[in-house]
């Protein structure tokens, strides 16, 4: 009962938030007017207010109480495979910083390999970058690459920040995907760490590949993790 009670408020108040009822940056009622006005226990209101902090609609001010957030301004991302990610960050006229944060040789995956189109004796390294776009962290790139595609990816990857640049690098020039699975998931407490996100803000998960055009050779598989409450997504299609 208390749970159903706990989503009525929430549901009600992210209503009157879609609808206007609150300026951005205004106070919201306090707890106990919320327990009053609901016939409840002051921790059922507090429990509403913390979970509508963590789906990123309100924020607390300490002593002071709750206030809604400002309407965020989602970045257009278009969900292809022919342009990099920092490509696409520069035409939005967005400021963009890449961070390495993992880099090595993995053990045999089954599914890796398979993307790949490699056979088990070879190596796969993978290189993990967190994608910052004004200044908040929004995005997680997981890039699996063979060794026998890039010979010296050992030596390279620790400071590749551009996968794109690196396939330039190496000789590859055009590239396409030729297929996309899309997921949606929560954060857990690795990549609300890395992210710096509440949990209950929704997780897009894009799982790719990137193909030379000229060569037909598989590049690289690709597990790229967005956040929902940056971008809004724009799926093409080639006709």
């Amino acid at each position: 009962m208390e749970n159903q009670i706990e989503n009525i408020i929430i549901d009600k108040l992210i209503s009157e938030i879609n609808d206007d009822k609150y300026e951005i940056h205004e106070k919201l009622p306090s707890e106990n007017v919320m327990a009053d006005f609901y016939k409840i226990p002051r921790i059922t209101a507090r429990k509403a207010y913390k979970r509508l902090e963590e789906m990123g609609y309100i924020y607390s001010i300490q002593g002071k109480g709750r206030y809604l957030k400002g309407k965020q301004q989602y970045i257009e991302l278009h969900l292809t495979g022919d342009k990099s990610f920092s490509q696409k960050m520069l035409e939005t006229g967005r400021e963009l910083v890449t961070k390495n944060i993992i880099f090595g040789k993995i053990q045999y995956d089954k599914k890796i390999y398979d993307e790949l189109g490699i056979n088990k004796d070879d190596e796969v390294y993978k290189v993990g970058r967190v994608r910052i776009i004004d200044k908040k962290p929004s995005a997680i790139h997981m890039s699996y690459l063979a060794k026998s595609v890039f010979k010296n990816i050992a030596e390279d990857g620790k400071s590749i920040e551009s996968i794109f640049s690196y396939y330039e690098l190496n000789g590859y020039l055009e590239f396409t995907s030729s297929k996309s699975i899309i997921s949606i998931s929560y954060p857990t407490a690795d990549e609300r760490d890395i992210l710096g996100c509440p949990s209950l803000v929704p997780l897009l998960i894009l799982e790719t590949n990137c193909i030379d055009i000229k060569k037909k050779k598989v590049l690289e598989y690709t597990k790229i993790i967005y956040r929902g409450d940056t971008f809004k997504y724009v799926l093409s299609t080639k006709r």
